[in-house]
């Protein structure tokens, strides 16, 4: 391959500075406003790049004990369980199916595969959850979306391709097929783990149209329903919300972005240890499958 000429280097250094700026300028923006006073506010028509006195009001209040704390515990323990359970199912399914003479592996695979071309309707499952009693229950947000058909295939193509002759090894040492998985496979494996991990994570934190549907007790949403009730709705939250006496309110815009910033914050922070398995993980699955 050639060098990139001069031109060609400064343009992409452009193009990504660009991006880059477009994609910082509303987090740093809903930053900011965040961490701004009523008289920041008003004198900048609501919305505060770089506050001059920024204070931490809005946060102390968001995360002293009312409705939002309640829904930061709850989207926390949703997508904490509900990736370790994920993470479980896809990998035993898609270890089962990477293994050659597996019992009915074909037909398997076939329904794993047909997933990608017919999902299931909105009303098929309402119905299908409220057949097995999950409605108003947190199981109702992990079950349904439990196993995801393409991390199953991305993740087989990735078992396929570590060699024959480690499991031919541990075979002939004894090992069945669970030790195998836990003391082979796994551990050469961190890099499709990492990435579908944080593919199930990031699913289950930002989802927020199946709480909508399957909880009827608001005590129960999680943060991103709260979210979209008090920043997209525009419902203000009041000093009962907030569990809070209203002389103490902050105002209601940088409350309103304190909430968006607690929203982005645990998958920004995670994103950056995950991102460097992301080639390997998703590209090695990917061509094998």
């Amino acid at each position: 391959m050639e060098r990139p000429t001069a031109w060609g280097r400064g343009t992409k250094a452009t193009a990504l500075a660009l991006i880059t700026v477009v994609v910082a300028y509303p987090f740093l923006l809903a930053l900011g406003t965040s961490l701004a006073d009523q008289k920041e506010l008003v004198a900048n028509g609501g919305y505060v790049f770089l506050p001059g006195h920024p204070t931490l009001s809005a946060y102390r209040v968001v995360l002293s004990g009312g409705v939002v704390t309640r829904a930061v515990l709850v989207s926390t323990g949703i997508t904490v369980v509900g990736t370790a359970l994920s993470l479980i199912c896809t990998v035993m399914l898609a270890y089962a199916l990477s293994r050659p003479g597996m019992l009915a592996g074909k037909p398997i695979l076939m329904i794993v595969l047909g997933t990608f071309i017919f999902s299931p309707g909105i009303i098929p499952t309402y119905l299908v959850v409220k057949q097995f009693g999950m409605l108003n229950s947190y199981a109702s947000l992990i079950v349904p979306v439990l196993v995801n058909g393409f991390n199953v295939i991305v993740m087989r193509g990735f078992f396929q391709g570590i060699p024959d002759e480690l499991f031919d090894a541990a075979r002939i040492d004894g090992a069945g097929e669970l030790t195998v998985l836990f003391r082979i496979v796994l551990p050469l494996s961190k890099a499709v783990v990492a990435v579908v991990g944080l593919f199930y994570a990031v699913g289950y934190w930002n989802s927020f149209f199946s709480a909508t549907l399957y909880l009827n007790d608001a005590s129960k949403w999680p943060l991103q329903v709260i979210l979209r009730s008090y920043v997209l709705q525009g419902v203000h939250m009041s000093a009962g919300d907030l569990g809070i006496q209203a002389a103490n309110m902050p105002p209601a815009t940088s409350i309103e972005m304190a909430v968006l910033i607690i929203a982005i914050l645990p998958i920004l922070c995670v994103y950056p240890f995950v991102q460097k398995y992301f080639v390997k993980g998703v590209l090695t699955g990917a061509v094998k499958a």
